[in-house]
């Protein structure tokens, strides 16, 4: 896992960010688990409390769970499929209201979307 050190996004929050994904994508699985905080800080380069802060933030947001004594596992069930469609949400949300900045309708955008389903479906994009 590489981090951007000139972002202007704390590593911490690239760290969680980066996680995150690999936990909602299914690229980690249910019950998977994570790399220790000292691991992913020698693998990093960074002081092991930011990596600290990061799991501190995805434990409080569900996206992970604690064993003591064995370490940090990434959630699954419900919990991730809830968080999954608020993150889909969101997205959906901003991509709404910049529709709208552009003078693009509800039904034009839900026709878009259906335009880019049907190019899938055909094997496109």
């Amino acid at each position: 896992m590489a981090m951007d050190m000139l972002s202007c996004k704390p590593i911490y929050e690239q760290i969680y960010d980066r996680i995150k994904l690999l936990i909602l994508s299914n690229a980690i699985a249910a019950d998977e688990q994570i790399p220790s905080v000292r691991s992913m800080a020698i693998e990093l380069s960074v002081n092991p409390n930011t990596v600290q802060k990061a799991y501190t933030m995805l434990e409080e947001d569900g996206l992970v769970y604690v064993v003591k004594g064995c370490g940090n596992f990434a959630s699954g069930g419900e919990k991730i499929t809830q968080l999954k469609r608020t993150f889909i949400r969101d997205k959906v949300k901003l991509l709404y209201e910049e529709a709208r900045q552009y003078g693009i309708g509800q039904e034009e955008l839900l026709e878009m979307l259906r335009e880019m389903k049907d190019e899938k479906d055909k094997g496109g994009i």
